[in-house]
């Protein structure tokens, strides 16, 4: 893994991992399906901008038309969907330690599905992972954690690996920009008519609520899409989701020094042991396949 690329992927992971808090302050003062829909649409409005500011065409090829559906569904309808409405009950600290499941998510199901070959370190760290995430939740679940947001967080982290795997050849063929404000469109179109029918909009507003949703919109909606489809593109999917195991640490440091939000002692040895998971599974990817 080369510098830049190491790079890009710690700036990933600290934009990707602030997105929990702002969020949080988000849907406490505004409908959550709605205002992640009006954030995508923004984000992929200025995204598709500036990609034909810079001469990229929205002529896609199958794989990254295939890319902007998936990903647009998966990530930003399910994904990003299901955590912006869990949060209203759920800490964002708590949201970004079960997020942090995504990569072992990913060799589980390139595994067990489509028979990526994993070798016996690689097991084990899916197994460590297994029990961290036990470990977290069997502590929530004596706590006063809400089980249905809970829930809700698992089955996002489920829906990003199924999209991070879908991205295999997405930017292949240019117009990278264009894919990443395209996608950011089917997200806000289809959470648009599921808030339609499900939601009362209401907005307290604030200039808390204002900066987190200019940055959650820019940040971790533009920004840090852009910069995750150049890495999977740069490392392939395996190798660009290990990085998601910094977003237990940068999610519960962002999370206790602006929200206040405390920490248990098993959600820190959950959090070292998901790591510890992750780091396995990305070791044994890296070793040749004929070993």
């Amino acid at each position: 893994m080369d510098i830049r690329a190491l790079l890009m992927g710690l700036a990933f992971a600290l934009m990707w991992s602030s997105a929990f808090t702002s969020a949080r302050i988000i849907v406490q003062d505004a409908p959550p399906l709605a205002s992640l829909s009006l954030r995508f649409f923004l984000s992929g409005l200025i995204g598709v901008l500036i990609a034909k500011a810079l001469g990229q065409s929205w002529n896609l090829t199958r794989n990254q038309w295939r890319a902007v559906f998936v990903f647009g569904l998966c990530q930003n309808a399910l994904y990003l969907g299901l955590n912006f409405f869990a949060m209203q009950t759920v800490e964002a600290s708590l949201a970004s330690i079960i997020a942090s499941s995504m990569p072992l998510l990913v060799a589980g199901i390139g595994w067990l599905l489509l028979k990526d070959r994993l070798p016996v370190q690689g097991v084990i760290g899916l197994l460590l992972g297994i029990v961290g995430v036990v470990l977290i939740m069997g502590a929530r679940f004596s706590g006063n954690a809400d089980l249905v947001g809970m829930a809700l967080c698992v089955i996002g982290a489920l829906a990003l690996a199924i999209a991070t795997l879908a991205m295999r050849g997405a930017s292949s063929g240019g117009n990278l920009l264009m894919v990443v404000g395209l996608q950011m469109f089917v997200g806000a179109i289809i959470l648009g008519i599921v808030s339609a029918f499900t939601e009362t909009i209401y907005v307290n507003p604030s200039m808390r609520l204002a900066m987190a949703f200019a940055y959650t919109t820019l940040v971790p909606g533009l920004i840090a899409t852009f910069i995750w489809f150049s890495l999977v593109e740069r490392i392939g999917a395996v190798r660009a989701s290990t990085f998601h195991f910094l977003n237990p640490f940068f999610g519960v440091a962002i999370a206790a020094i602006l929200l206040d939000e405390d920490l248990g002692r098993m959600d820190i040895i959950g959090v070292l042991v998901i790591t510890v998971g992750i780091l396995l599974v990305q070791l044994s990817k890296q070793k040749p396949t004929g070993s």
